[in-house]
This record gives structure tokens, C-alpha cells and sequence, in this order.
């Protein structure tokens, strides 16, 4: 294996971890949108384009996960499979509370309630990305898969 090939492979593990860097970052600056308070519909503006944008990348990374990234996982490490399925379903989980956020920033709920709805993203996000850092960064290491990273991990 040359050492371009094994920077790529390697690049799996980094890529991931960089994904959930940044839509924790997202997360962030969503909450602290919200934590803002400015009254008016241009901060109500703002704050629905920050949950429509964090809503679409995270629920974007979930489906290239499960479209592309977990059955190539599961084809070269069958006995990951019931960790896949645990994953998968925590994506499900975390898809419902996205639509719960995105019909309340849909009808303006006031801010208390979509810092609920947040929150409880946040948790299950934080809980979700940890797991699935911890049983599968050393397989992304030597997992070979030729894809674009976009298709793989989503447009974050």
C-alpha cells in the first residue's frame, strides 16, 4: 500500500471526526441564536435559517452514513452489523426530533420551546456521535472506500 493510499484510508477516520466537529459547531451557533433573544422577525428570520441549515446537515450526514458508509462497513466487518443497526436506529430517533424542531421553527414557537426541542437534539446527537466515534474510528482507519466524502458523510 503506498502512503498516498494509506492517507487516504486514514482519512476516513478524520473526515468523520471532522463532520461531527463541525455540526456540533453548527449546534452551537443555532443555540446562541436562540440564547440571543433579539426581539423582532428578523431575528426570528435568523434563527429559522439556522435550524433549517443545522436540520438539513445533520439529517444530510445521517442519510450518507446509512446509504453508503454503513453497508460498506458491514461488508468488510460483518460483526459490526448489530452496532450499524444501533446507529441506524439512533439516525431514526434523531430525524423525528429534527422534524419536531423544524415544525416548531416553522410556526415561530416561542424560544423557550425550541431550546427544548434543541436540547434534547443535542443530547441524543452528543450520545449518538461518541458511540459511534468509539466503535468505528479504528475501522475507518483501514476501511477502503473509494467515494466522495459529501456522498459519505453528507454536504457538511
Amino acid at each position: 500500500m503506498t502512503e498516498r493510499e494509506t492517507t487516504r484510508l486514514v482519512a476516513w477516520s478524520q473526515e468523520l471526526r471532522n463532520v461531527h466537529h463541525r455540526l456540533r459547531d453548527a449546534m452551537a451557533v443555532t443555540r446562541a441564536a436562540l440564547a440571543d433573544g433579539t426581539p423582532g422577525e428578523a431575528a426570528t428570520r435568523e434563527l429559522l435559517l439556522y435550524c433549517h441549515g443545522f436540520c438539513a446537515a445533520l439529517d444530510g450526514h445521517h442519510r450518507g452514513e446509512d446509504r453508503t458508509l454503513f453497508p460498506a462497513i458491514a461488508a468488510a466487518h460483518p460483526e459490526l452489523r448489530p452496532v450499524l443497526r444501533a446507529l441506524e436506529q439512533d439516525h431514526s430517533m434523531i430525524a423525528h426530533l429534527l422534524g419536531g424542531l423544524q415544525a416548531a421553527a416553522d410556526r415561530t414557537a416561542p424560544p423557550e420551546e425550541l431550546d427544548q426541542h434543541l436540547e434534547g437534539i443535542a443530547a441524543i446527537m452528543e450520545s449518538h456521535f461518541r458511540y459511534e466515534e468509539r466503535q468505528l474510528l479504528t475501522v475507518l482507519e483501514t476501511l477502503e472506500l473509494t467515494a466522495v466524502p459529501g456522498e459519505v458523510l453528507g454536504p457538511i
